[in-house]
């Protein structure tokens, strides 16, 4: 009886299939890196857009009470955030009344410490100092 040496039926992997495998181990790796790297640079914004709209919340709940809001512009800087409020009276048309009210356009432009930055616009209502 012959005992069969290793012959080209042998099992196990060439060198070749173990390489194409580590090639596409590889090409899924840094597939799911780049959906991490996107995933992270995604929460980051949505955190300073968040940072972001507290802030301006804060600086519009922080606005004189209509009686006492003039028109003007002031600035400063809140928890590292720059912030600019301008306060204008918007035109009267030919066709609107006079009336007691005034209406005021507030802008309030914040721009964050790293880059983004955001812009509210609104209207309050004010009365008019001659009646």
């Amino acid at each position: 009886m012959s005992r069969k040496s290793c012959s080209d039926n042998a099992a196990g992997f060439t060198l070749i299939e173990v390489l194409v495998a580590l090639a596409i181990v590889a090409t899924v790796l840094s597939s799911i890196g780049m959906v991490i790297a996107t995933s992270v640079k995604g929460t980051r914004q949505i955190d300073q857009r968040l940072a972001l709209a507290g802030v301006a919340e804060t600086l519009m709940a922080g606005l004189p009470a209509r009686e006492l809001l003039k028109p003007g512009r002031q600035s400063g800087e809140t928890a590292g955030h720059r912030w600019r409020i301008d306060v204008t009276s918007m035109p009267r048309t030919d066709e609107a009344p006079a009336g007691r009210w005034t209406p005021l356009s507030i802008t309030l432009r914040l721009q964050a410490p790293r880059g983004p930055a955001l812009q509210v616009s609104t209207v309050r209502l004010a009365r008019t100092a001659a009646e």
